[in-house]
């Protein structure tokens, strides 16, 4: 994958005010937000204000909707599954992508001195980088090339 404007980092990228869900707040009012902040994923975080995970629209419905779960019972700490996937603000954008295109995901939180600063997301991406690249991107999280 080619590196798009060299010297570039993650934070260049992202974008910033990525709103954290309480590990401990409810998945309908992880929804709610979602909702309100028209995004489809919403990094949780701990009561310590660090990264637990991220939590999507899709995992919503297909975790606790689908299995008859309960939207005010069900935590979004309960669905912060397997090994957390972040990238550091000064990272540079071809890694971030690597880390993005390796894990097969669409959206990454960024990390700077342990604290969440933002996110990068398709729509970033969509923005910021040249065609060819995108296009690269996209083949490698879908085909997962």
């Amino acid at each position: 994958m080619t590196t798009h404007g060299t010297g570039r980092t993650a934070k260049d990228l992202m974008h910033e005010g990525a709103q954290c869900i309480g590990e401990h707040d409810s998945l309908r009012a992880a929804a709610q937000m979602m909702r309100d902040l028209s995004v489809g994923a919403l990094p949780i975080c701990g009561e310590d204000d660090r990264l637990k995970g991220i939590i999507t629209d899709r995992d919503i419905v297909i975790k606790c909707c689908a299995e008859n779960g309960d939207l005010d019972r069900t935590t979004a700490g309960q669905l912060a599954e397997g090994g957390l996937v972040w990238v550091d603000a000064e990272c540079s954008v071809e890694e971030a992508l690597d880390v993005m295109a390796r894990h097969q995901i669409k959206r990454v939180p960024v990390i700077d001195h342990h604290r969440l600063v933002g996110m990068i997301s398709e729509a970033d991406l969509a923005r910021e980088l040249p065609d060819e690249e995108l296009a690269e991107f996209v083949h490698r999280v879908y085909a997962g090339a």
